[in-house]
């Protein structure tokens, strides 16, 4: 439901962002500030700071236990804003609420997750961040006809959902594999030695950061940029009306959420990973090339949804949310994923401050998207270089050796850990 929320409250400020330009009579500066510091970007990340670090110090269920809570405040000032502060109170509020939430939620998925279905359930969140945008813009899609107010009531809706997913939350407990790591620092004597934050920038630990803040840096530049952008590029570069671009864009998650249970979820725990994410980073640089060398128009857009949903399901978020979980030590994991979880949000809110400058200017869509098939280039090599050989094996055995040992054949028994694999 992290998932959910997260990328429902992106899309819905996309959706909605033509239709707020319009009421409050915004420039293309003040549509940048916005995204820029929206759950899409900046806000997200520093809440994912703050979030990852609190959920390995204090518990992952003190966060997920309260965060939803605050983006629910922050969705009231969004359907009640009136101006462009009040817009930007709620944008900044739900992506700090946002950016908490997702890598103690994850977290949690993976320490509960048996090791021959990790990558699967953490498939099953990647469905759920392409639900919350199809469900989010087929609202939008239907409540087109009433304008802004259709807009108030898509946000609504994720309003409603955080608190029944807050309420469902309060009978979930602690992670069994963080409480162990935990008392184990506490019988050694040092509570703190085995979260440092240092012990975050050295050794295979750096190694791994570098490693998952750069993939998922330049990969959600480009999908950031889709998910914010998409509606505004096609009004403004393609004279496509609001519904319509809003059906494009739903049609992009509905692709990415079926190749994500059909293919990534059986695929992702055995040794199918490189081809399955090569090919899913061909299809995404396809995508923009359509953007670059092509007239924009609906037909365009489709092909441009069609071959980056499909692509994104193989190569993307899913294998960077997968990979945070197993290469990182469980009282540094979900710090370690707010670190690099907050770089690339933080890369794609500068970015987002400079997408409308360039839609507008001479360089135009062609020339961002030729950066964009540049980002997606070096995200496949990237990819394919430093993959690590963790499929199949617990988080136990990752924990005791290394990822880069054995091959992604071979499939560890169980965890010490009765109850979290």
């Amino acid at each position: 439901m992290a998932s959910y929320i997260d990328a429902g409250s992106i899309v819905a400020a996309a959706a909605g962002l033509p239709l707020w330009e319009a009421y409050l009579g915004l420039g293309s500066t003040a549509v940048g500030m916005l995204t820029a510091f929206s759950s899409n970007a900046i806000s997200a990340a520093i809440g994912a700071l703050i979030g990852g670090r609190l959920g390995d110090r204090f518990g992952r269920k003190r966060v997920y236990a309260w965060d939803l809570l605050v983006f629910a405040f922050g969705i009231v000032w969004i359907v009640c804003a009136v101006n462009l502060p009040m817009l930007f109170i709620g944008y900044v509020i739900v992506g700090l609420a946002v950016g908490a939430d997702l890598p103690t939620s994850l977290a949690l998925v993976a320490e509960f997750a048996p090791s021959r279905a990790r990558g699967r359930l953490i498939g099953v969140t990647q469905v759920a961040w392409s639900l919350g945008p199809m469900v989010t813009l087929l609202l939008a899609f239907a409540l087109a006809p009433l304008g802004l107010l259709g807009v108030r009531i898509v946000f609504a809706h994720l309003f409603v959902v955080a608190v029944v997913t807050w309420y469902l939350r309060r009978g979930m407990v602690e992670s069994a594999r963080w409480q162990q790591a935990r008392q184990a620092a506490v019988d050694s004597g040092n509570p703190l030695a085995a979260g440092r934050l240092r012990d975050v920038f050295t050794g295979r630990n750096l190694r791994a950061l570098v490693f998952t803040g750069g993939l998922y840096a330049l990969w959600n530049t480009v999908a950031g940029t889709n998910g914010a952008f998409l509606p505004y590029i096609l009004q403004r570069t393609g004279d496509v009306d609001q519904a319509t671009s809003v059906g494009v864009q739903a049609f992009n998650y509905l692709l990415t959420m079926l190749a994500v249970a059909l293919v990534f979820m059986p695929m992702a725990d055995g040794s199918r990973r490189r081809p399955l994410f090569a090919f899913g980073a061909v299809l995404q640089i396809a995508a923009f090339a359509c953007f670059a060398f092509l007239p924009i128009g609906v037909g365009v857009a489709i092909a441009n949804v069609a071959l980056f949903g499909i692509g994104a399901a193989f190569a993307g978020e899913s294998f960077y949310k997968l990979w945070s979980q197993e290469m990182f030590p469980t009282m540094l994991r979900a710090t370690a994923q707010g670190i690099t979880f907050a770089f690339a949000r933080i890369v794609l809110g500068i970015w987002s401050f400079l997408v409308p400058l360039m839609i507008v200017s001479s360089f135009g869509l062609a020339g961002m998207s030729m950066i964009m098939m540049g980002m997606l280039v070096l995200f496949a090599v990237l990819g394919l270089v430093g993959m690590p050989d963790s499929a199949g094996r617990s988080l136990h055995a990752l924990d005791q050796k290394p990822y880069t040992s054995d091959t992604a054949e071979r499939v560890d028994p169980g965890s010490d850990i009765k109850g979290a694999e």
